[in-house]
């Protein structure tokens, strides 16, 4: 028989295996993985760690979609000039081009989230094309003073309260009014309530110009409505009643200043045919020599050109005159459609005179908001 001292487990000389290491060197790991039988797997799995993680793309090689869009963005941007206008597709870019802006920070999201330095150093291009664009607009450009205040508006074929417009026009203070898609309809109220505070007016066509001075040398400006055979068939009593352009010498205190009203035709996104601007474009060629023709030293444009200033479309008309809400306006100036405005169609160019400042009035009953401008000799 073995005594109870034969049944006392036999003394440990050393940690079995399995055992932790109190110091925590992990060598009990190793003795582990290293043991016969083991077959060194979990050597092999930090291997694959390892080289899994040298084989992942560093931050200069992720993201590379992103990388492509920031710099086709920044591209689209920098030659929107050069984008073909078949279909109207460079007219169409060029009057949504502020809000290609939107796109930089939604790219530089997705470049954070890919951790994509290459995607992040790419939008700089964008960033800064955009700002060279239109980074004026971001801050006031307006100064005070000015010798007169001009103002236009189209007052909307559809407006439900004619009267209540003409009202808050007159509260605006303008010393000249322009107003455009004037009807037969609504011409009398017009007609009415502005009378007191502009005792001189001209109406031609469709459009309209009021002041608290004197009128003269008023006449209409063809502005090639009427196209091909039929068109040119036309009597001139026939154009008059559908007459969109006129120009007038305004009488101002400071000396006579010439006005162009004016409305361009309408453009329309087709479902099969594009963006199609054939009637505005032609409309802004015909004005566009008309003020070529202009002698007076001091002009101004007020009308609705039916497209933004970036618009190659208006090319022969920015290139005699300046817009005044680049000079001196406060943000993009937005005026159409006016319940929720994404771009600035309504416009007001100069020659011979300056801009002090340019802004948006409050809406009306049309679909369009009317624009002010303070100009100055």
């Amino acid at each position: 028989m073995q005594s109870a001292a034969d049944t006392r487990p036999p003394a440990r000389t050393g940690r079995e295996a399995g055992t932790p290491d109190p110091s925590g060197t992990g060598r009990d790991d190793v003795r582990r993985e290293d043991a016969p039988g083991s077959g060194g797997a979990g050597r092999g799995g930090r291997v694959r760690r390892v080289v899994r993680r040298l084989s992942r793309p560093g931050p200069w090689k992720r993201g590379p979609v992103l990388t492509v869009l920031a710099v086709l963005l920044g591209l689209l941007m920098a030659f929107h000039g050069r984008i073909t206008d078949l279909g109207g597709l460079g007219s169409l870019v060029e009057t949504f081009l502020p809000w290609c802006g939107l796109l930089v920070p939604v790219l530089l999201a997705g470049a954070l989230r890919r951790r994509s330095a290459a995607a992040v150093v790419a939008l700089l291009l964008p960033a800064v094309v955009w700002l060279g664009l239109f980074g004026a607009l971001l801050g006031d450009g307006s100064r005070p003073g000015g010798d007169l205040t001009v103002a236009q508006h189209n007052v909307g074929d559809a407006n439900p309260d004619p009267a209540g417009t003409a009202r808050a026009l007159v509260a605006s203070g303008a010393d000249v009014l322009a107003l455009v898609e004037l009807t037969e309809e609504a011409r009398g109220t017009y007609e009415r309530e502005l009378a007191t505070a502009y005792p001189h007016h001209t109406v031609q066509g469709t459009v309209g110009l009021w002041s608290r001075w004197p009128l003269s040398d008023v006449r209409p400006v063809d502005t090639a409505m009427d196209a091909g055979p039929l068109g040119a068939a036309k009597t001139e009593d026939e154009k008059a009643g559908y007459q969109r352009a006129l120009r007038a010498t305004v009488a101002t205190e400071r000396g006579p200043l010439a006005v162009y009203v004016a409305h361009l035709g309408s453009v329309r996104l087709m479902p099969r045919g594009g963006f199609w601007t054939e009637s505005r474009d032609r409309n802004a060629r015909a004005l566009g020599e008309a003020l070529a023709a202009e002698s007076g030293e001091r002009v101004v444009l007020l009308g609705d050109l039916n497209g933004t200033t970036d618009d190659r479309a208006l090319a022969a008309l920015t290139a005699r005159l300046r817009p005044a809400h680049t000079e001196a306006g406060d943000g993009f100036g937005f005026t159409w459609p006016a319940g929720f405005p994404v771009v600035r169609i309504d416009q007001i160019l100069l020659r011979g005179v300056e801009a002090e400042s340019s802004w948006v009035l409050p809406a009306t009953g049309s679909d369009h908001l009317p624009v002010a401008a303070s100009v100055s000799w």
